[in-house]
């Protein structure tokens, strides 16, 4: 399992083909959709792609993600790409952040600095961290992946083995949301004893793909009897915005990435509309995610040729299903730290999880969506390092 340094560095030929496709762009007429309740606003996906086109700046973002130390593995089959920031601090403790879709890689730069450096960010350097931010596998720089079965609970065993045997450290932290939360609590049920805690700021059972209907995230569940008019209104528009998307990448994920992989628009357009609907995006989509970070986000699915085996993740999680490791009380035997986000679109995925977890921490945000890294950095760099503060002494 030896270590490659590498740095993200797409082929010119792929960048002039990319700037070409963009600027032949053929969209389809959008009427009635102000309120994205259609999908896609066509308005916002022109903005974009007129931002795109004429002021995006690749090069500046290409040199920020470079000015990261990249790294690659191969394990048990399956090629693993890493960030690694050195903590700066009397001990730093190691920890593994993990992202989830349609996140990247990207999605988690805001916070590595502060939490491996908390003194040039006005922090404590006993709070440093030494900060290791993986791709999931086929995601991003984590391609091509060719092995079927990789999934959210075998990652963790890829994220224990790249920390304990590639990496060597003893004992960790980890943090993750969306997918990644999926992984660091499967993390912190089967490898409890050799973690200093978890964090996560997305809660979702580990059975969640455990019942006969994989490809409805909600299990077929019915709005509960008593619901007042407002409430029940609440609990069908979660379904609505958690539904679409689990049901194709489960069932039909090449047939989607077909489309994807040959339109960078289409792509932009199907990652965009998902952070609308899950971010804080009460004062609009900008206030949540600026544009270069959108478009970037969008590149490094596009340039990695990566959505295929992201959206994949979804249908392997579905055809191997999770199992215990043991029977233990809680399930989530390790200490466990929870940030909550009142305006997260996927909320309601955690219901009648009391009692699972190990809990010692926990705070509930009013600012900030399922992207919360990217979103409000601030506020998970604060949560993470109050969260294993106590567990330094």
């Amino acid at each position: 399992m030896a270590i490659e340094t590498i740095q993200f560095d797409p082929s010119p030929a792929r960048l002039a083909d990319l700037k070409q496709r963009v600027a032949n762009a053929h969209l389809p007429h959008d009427y009635a959709n102000a309120d994205w309740s259609y999908g896609m606003n066509g308005e916002v996906l022109r903005e974009l792609l007129d931002y795109w086109r004429d002021g995006y700046d690749w090069e500046s973002q290409h040199k920020a993600i470079n000015s990261f130390c990249h790294h690659r593995v191969e394990i048990d089959g399956v090629p693993v790409h890493f960030m690694r920031e050195p903590g700066r601090g009397p001990a730093p403790m190691p920890i593994i952040l993990s992202h989830g879709w349609p996140w990247s890689f990207w999605d988690l730069h805001r916070v590595i600095r502060p939490l491996a450096d908390p003194a040039s960010y006005g922090g404590d350097p006993a709070d440093a961290f030494e900060v290791i931010v993986p791709s999931m596998p086929g995601f991003g720089l984590s391609t091509p992946l060719t092995k079927t079965g990789v999934n959210f609970w075998s990652t963790a065993d890829l994220w224990h083995k790249l920390m304990t045997q590639v990496l060597g450290f003893t004992r960790y932290a980890a943090q993750g949301g969306d997918w990644g939360a999926l992984t660091t609590t499967q993390l912190g049920h089967k490898y409890a004893d050799e973690l200093f805690g978890i964090h996560i700021s997305t809660v979702a059972p580990l059975t969640l793909f455990n019942h006969e209907r994989p490809w409805d995230i909600t299990a077929g569940t019915l709005a509960p009897e008593g619901l007042s008019g407002s409430e029940r209104q609440a609990f069908l528009d979660w379904q609505t915005r958690i539904a679409a998307h689990v049901c194709v990448q489960v069932l039909d994920p090449q047939t989607l990435a077909y489309a994807l992989h040959d339109s960078p628009v289409g792509l932009l357009a199907w990652l965009v509309e998902r952070r609308y609907s899950w971010g804080d995006c009460r004062e609009g989509l900008y206030a949540a995610f600026d544009k270069d970070f959108l478009i970037t986000s969008a590149m490094i699915y596009w340039l990695t040729d990566s959505f295929v085996t992201s959206a994949r993740f979804y249908a392997e999680a579905a055809r191997n299903l999770w199992q215990p490791s043991h029977s233990l009380s809680p399930m989530i035997q390790a200490p466990t730290g929870i940030s909550a986000f009142t305006h997260d679109g996927t909320t309601g995925l955690g219901t009648g999880m009391d009692g699972i977890f190990n809990l010692v921490f926990e705070r509930r945000h009013d600012r900030g969506g399922h992207f919360a890294p990217i979103e409000v950095p601030d506020t998970i760099v604060e949560d993470v390092r109050a969260m294993f503060r106590p567990m330094r002494l």
